[in-house]
């Protein structure tokens, strides 16, 4: 997703720069807008450097030459393309001359003109002097530009750059951050939480160059690890092979067999309030490992012994997390999945018939019941995006009465 971050020009700009990261952190990518008024405080090197992406300061690209050359037609028209490439337009801090122009539909600069071409959600964060918060004209601004589904993030009270004591000063960062997740329909429920995600396959050595694996893409965990972020969560996540890129602020620890994956997740345990396990472990391994490349000469048996039960060991070993566990079964599908969710204490289990062409390992899609002690949810064939969210939907609940208790 992508959210055009506008910054006008107000003592509070310098705080944008925070909302940037903090927006990185939940895997959102920002441009950043920046009227004349906010390049007076932050340079916008600053933002470009944050970002990583182009800041614009002007409506037109600069160029021509000596002889008055105009200015080539990407950037007469750059303003519609970011208005239709964000999700949401974001501005913070808006100053009470930006309220104005939104509100009257004024466009002389790139961030007006970006404001009245967009479909997409607008969020504002006021931020300015007291007198001019409770101006009149201020406040009729607000009330058309709520009419017109703009949200608000309003100012908190307190001492103002001006010396004035009162409302006016620019909303906490985090309150910001929540209202444009809101906007892009995500919510912040997780804040706080610690979710710690396993994901992809494992590979048992066989020798050097061989090994024993499955089909799992990791592409379930990942979502998972996305869609956790998005909704405010710290995210572990630790990785099976996979060729897959993971969240840019998820903490990954990357393992090969199914020993690596065990200690890396019982490290981290301590550390997460919420567990998601969705990787494919292998079940058993090559009791051992042949030193030297097995040359081919004839048959040969390969003698496997049980991998431990990681699921098993982690509900073990909680204190008071939440453990999800995931099952792929072909046969006996509900019935199987019952019985590890009791027999391995789980508080959830998300169970999907991987016999089932174009779902589960290898697709983007699937199909699952996500099993509780209390309930069972169908969720029929969707993308595994939208299973990661109606799997989170369960978290958020559980967790909830967990909590009440």
């Amino acid at each position: 997703m992508k959210v055009a971050l506008g910054v006008s020009g107000g003592i509070a700009a310098y705080k944008a720069a925070e909302v940037v990261r903090l927006l990185q952190d939940r895997g959102i990518r920002v441009q950043v807008i920046m009227t004349q008024g906010a390049q007076q405080f932050v340079r916008p090197l600053t933002f470009a450097a944050l970002s990583g992406e182009k800041v614009i300061t002007e409506m037109f690209a600069a160029g021509g030459d000596e002889k008055g050359a105009q200015p080539n037609i990407d950037s007469a028209i750059e303003h519609i393309a970011v208005a239709q490439s964000i999700d949401a337009l974001l501005v913070v801090p808006a100053t009470a001359d930006i309220l104005a122009k939104f509100a009257q539909g004024i466009a002389n600069d790139f961030l007006t003109t970006l404001y009245l071409a967009t479909t997409a959600p607008v969020v504002v964060a006021p931020a300015m002097n007291v007198n001019m918060w409770n101006h009149p004209a201020t406040q009729a601004n607000l009330e058309l530009l709520r009419q017109r589904g703009v949200r608000i993030v309003e100012p908190g009270e307190g001492y103002l750059a001006c010396g004035m004591t009162g409302p006016g000063r620019l909303a906490e960062n985090e309150l910001i951050v929540a209202a444009a997740m809101e906007a892009l329909g995500a919510s912040q429920e997780l804040a706080g939480e610690t979710v710690l995600i396993t994901a992809g396959p494992t590979r048992e050595k066989i020798d050097p160059v061989r090994y024993l694996t499955n089909r799992s893409s990791g592409r379930m965990g990942y979502a998972l690890a996305e869609a956790a972020l998005r909704r405010g969560a710290r995210v572990l996540l630790v990785s099976g092979p996979t060729a897959l890129t993971p969240p840019g602020s998820a903490e990954v620890t990357r393992v090969e067999s199914s020993e690596q994956m065990r200690q890396a997740v019982l490290k981290l345990l301590p550390e997460a309030t919420i567990v998601i396990k969705t990787a494919a472990v292998a079940d058993y391994r090559p009791k051992s490992a042949a030193e030297q490349k097995i040359k081919r000469k004839g048959p040969i048996s390969l003698e496997l012994e049980p991998t431990k039960d990681i699921l098993a060991e982690l509900a073990r070993s909680k204190s008071s997390q939440l453990i999800i566990g995931f099952a792929a079964e072909t046969e006996n599908v509900l019935e199987n999945a019952r019985k590890k969710l009791l027999s391995k204490s789980l508080d959830a289990i998300v169970v999907n018939d991987v016999s089932r062409e174009g779902v589960g390992f290898d697709s983007d899609r699937n199909a699952v019941t996500i099993i509780t002690h209390s309930e069972v949810i169908e969720v029929p064939e969707t993308t595994k995006w939208e299973v990661a969210q109606r799997v989170l939907d369960q978290a958020v609940r559980l967790r909830k009465v967990s909590q009440a208790k």
